[in-house]
């Protein structure tokens, strides 16, 4: 099988869509778009679908039946309190949400506070106790490389179970490849890479993975699996 620029690839149609997070998290998404997300998502074969909080009561039940469900915290700026965050993340996984994806307060990232992001991580995983899923949003494209390091570092050492590259509304742009590279070379797949922001297409998706991503985050995931075969 090949991409539509004609380069080999060895991962199937299904391989990817078992990586994949289907996912709506626009502030004008209604109820019906989240329905329809859902059906998507089981039509296409994904793992698992991302939603906004407020529409965990609408995936749920047989909506959402052999999926993963995730959802956000802290976005997707990241400026909430640690506390504010893990009471939101608390909430979701009581109200369904089998992952959540937790946004880093970059300033503090930006100015060496290190410590304070690895805390703020920790406190949303004592609210996501395994085997919920804790991914940890980085906003990689805002971070010099040496941050984007420590940051890894401080999410592991908090107890993440992903880093992720970016929430998708970040002026500075999404995953780049570059960065994933570094992601998954700093957690050494002690901990899963999740690339998201940006990814439209096979050749990106399929470059992202070649990097080190084990998990995507997508909104046009039909658009990225419809260039690949199986």
């Amino acid at each position: 099988m090949t991409t539509p620029t004609g380069t080999p690839t060895g991962r199937t149609r299904h391989d990817v869509a078992r990586l994949v997070d289907h996912t709506l998290l626009k502030p004008e998404a209604t109820r019906a778009d989240v329905l329809a997300l859902c059906a998507d998502a089981r039509e296409l074969g994904v793992l698992a679908i991302c939603v906004s909080p407020s529409m965990l009561s609408v995936a749920r039940g047989d909506a959402v039946e052999g999926l993963v469900v995730a959802t956000v915290c802290g976005f997707p700026s990241g400026k909430h309190t640690s506390a504010l965050k893990a009471a939101e993340a608390q909430a979701a996984v009581r109200d369904g949400a089998h992952e959540v994806d937790m946004v880093i307060d970059v300033g503090a990232a930006l100015a060496g506070e290190f410590d304070a992001v690895r805390e703020d991580v920790a406190a949303v995983r004592a609210a996501v106790p395994a085997p919920g899923v804790l991914k940890v949003i980085v906003e990689s494209a805002a971070l010099p490389d040496d941050v984007l390091v420590e940051v890894c570092r401080a999410a592991e050492a908090a107890g993440a179970d992903f880093v992720k590259t970016s929430t998708g509304f970040h002026a500075t742009g999404g995953a780049t490849v570059h960065a994933v590279q570094l992601m998954a070379d700093t957690v050494g797949g002690r901990l899963g890479v999740k690339a998201s922001g940006g990814i439209r297409d096979t050749t990106t998706a399929l470059a992202m993975l070649d990097a080190g991503a084990t998990r995507l985050g997508l909104s046009g995931t039909a658009s990225v699996l419809a260039g690949l075969d199986g």
